[in-house]
């Protein structure tokens, strides 16, 4: 074993909180989360790997009462609309908690900050590395609230561009996630999406292959 590598006790502690990291839509009502660990969190996010250093990653958090719930309803908005296009799945959505914009402790916009066709390195043909660095900074964020025991959940069911004008984002920029952050009433054992039977995961072995495209 390499010498840089962790302890065994360090390296079950990073697997199991990839392994245990949910995706959260219930919360606690009114526990707040302590700003020392917000910090930390945040600090974990902005550690994240992005190409060319180009840190690509805007944090908005939101404070105002009126402002979440102005954002409650584009995403309330969008899940009418997304209901509507799954067509024969539209009433089993609807059932679904897609997310907790009113309810957890913290609120977040994350987006992509503007002017991002300056940053060549890495991205000359694949330009959407700026998105990828971004959901590394997420990721980052994710799995130290798991370590922290709070919940996180990632909306992405909102018009980017109504969401942009309200928070006076500059053109070029783009929204890419509502983050809802806080404690929740326990972390289910499978994903929620499982449990509701919308879907399920499928077994490594179906996305890994060597050498070619699997068939």
């Amino acid at each position: 074993m390499s010498e840089a590598a962790f302890s065994d006790t360090e390296r079950n502690a990073v697997y199991r909180v990839i392994g245990e990291r949910r995706d959260m839509r219930r919360f606690v009502p009114d526990v707040p989360v302590a700003p020392e660990v917000l910090a930390r969190l945040l600090a974990a996010a902005h550690a994240a790997p992005s190409v060319g250093l180009m840190q690509p990653w805007r944090f908005i958090r939101i404070t105002d009462d009126g402002l979440r719930r102005d954002i409650h309803r584009l995403v309330d908005a969008e899940r009418a609309k997304t209901a509507h296009a799954l067509g024969e799945r539209e009433s089993e959505f609807l059932a679904l908690k897609v997310e907790g914009v009113l309810d957890c402790a913290e609120l977040f916009v994350v987006a992509l900050c503007e002017h991002r066709e300056r940053w060549v390195f890495g991205r000359r043909t694949m330009p959407h590395m700026d998105l990828a660095s971004a959901a590394c900074a997420i990721q980052n964020m994710w799995l130290a609230a798991r370590a922290e025991g709070l919940g996180m959940g990632w909306v992405s069911i909102f018009d980017p561009v109504k969401l942009g004008e309200l928070l006076g984002m500059p053109e070029s920029a783009e929204p890419i996630a509502v983050l809802c952050l806080g404690p929740v009433p326990d972390f289910p054992d499978r994903p929620a999406l499982e449990l509701d039977r919308w879907a399920f995961a499928r077994p490594l072995e179906e996305f890994v292959a060597e050498n070619t495209w699997p068939e």
